[in-house]
């Protein structure tokens, strides 16, 4: 069981609460990993999580313009499977076809799927792009199909980029939020919330487990995290093949 899954499973919000509050410490980790993009992801996340969220909030009603769709496709192939094709196509869609498919796909929520439906006739986007689009105006309604996230749930292994299958996601997600909300004195678990926390708790546990060393666990969650930083260490120590022939 990876990971990811067995807090997916876990219900105690202190344990999401804290992988939450590490959220930007991990973007920061994968973001001074080796690569040119690998740099750009810290400024493009936080231009994705805070500064396009509260531009859309701010219009009389919600819709991305085209540089904002361009830049957001930019984001999600920094962040995860870099496609440039995908890039190339987003930026072909015209300025007016952009404002009217948003504004009417926001129009169409709470109807998550219409909307993905009407976003996905967009050139280069499908439901994972659709979903990155909704979550950023509409956090409490829809989350960003991420693949760290899908794959925390055994029903839906392997990622499949349908709408059906982004349906079933956002079942999960919704679930999840209302549980961890009815528990959690303030209320104010979204789908998108934990979907960062999944994709948070993910990429720590591959790229650096000790970030998460903190964070309340219950015995599953602790279990595993130990486990992986033991792994990590005799990885480490093992010599390599090439060694032993040199």
């Amino acid at each position: 069981m990876s990971g990811a899954e067995q807090l997916y499973t876990c219900e105690d919000p202190a344990v999401w609460t804290g992988i939450y509050g590490k959220y930007w410490t991990v973007v920061e980790a994968k973001s001074a990993g080796k690569g040119k993009r690998s740099g750009k992801l810290l400024a493009l996340d936080k231009w994705y999580q805070e500064e396009l969220p509260a531009i859309i909030s701010d219009r009389t009603e919600p819709f991305l313009t085209h540089p904002e769709l361009v830049k957001l496709m930019e984001w999600k192939l920094t962040r995860g499977k870099f496609r440039p094709r995908l890039q190339q196509l987003a930026a072909s869609n015209s300025e007016e076809v952009v404002l009217s498919c948003t504004k009417k796909a926001f129009n169409l929520l709470p109807n998550v799927q219409s909307a993905i439906t009407e976003l996905s006739t967009l050139k280069g986007l499908g439901p994972a792009t659709a979903s990155a689009v909704l979550a950023a105006g509409a956090p409490s309604e829809a989350a960003f199909m991420a693949d760290e996230a899908v794959e925390s749930i055994r029903d839906l292994r392997p990622v499949q980029y349908t709408a059906k299958h982004y349906s079933l996601f956002l079942q999960k997600m919704l679930h999840k939020a209302q549980q961890l909300s009815k528990v959690d004195s303030k209320q104010d678990w979204t789908p998108h919330k934990v979907e960062l926390c999944l994709w948070a708790w993910a990429v720590a546990k591959q790229i650096q487990p000790s970030l998460l060393e903190e964070i309340p666990q219950n015995d599953a969650t602790h279990s595993e995290t130990k486990g992986m930083q033991e792994e990590r260490k005799v990885t480490k120590e093992r010599p390599s093949k090439r060694r032993k022939m040199e």
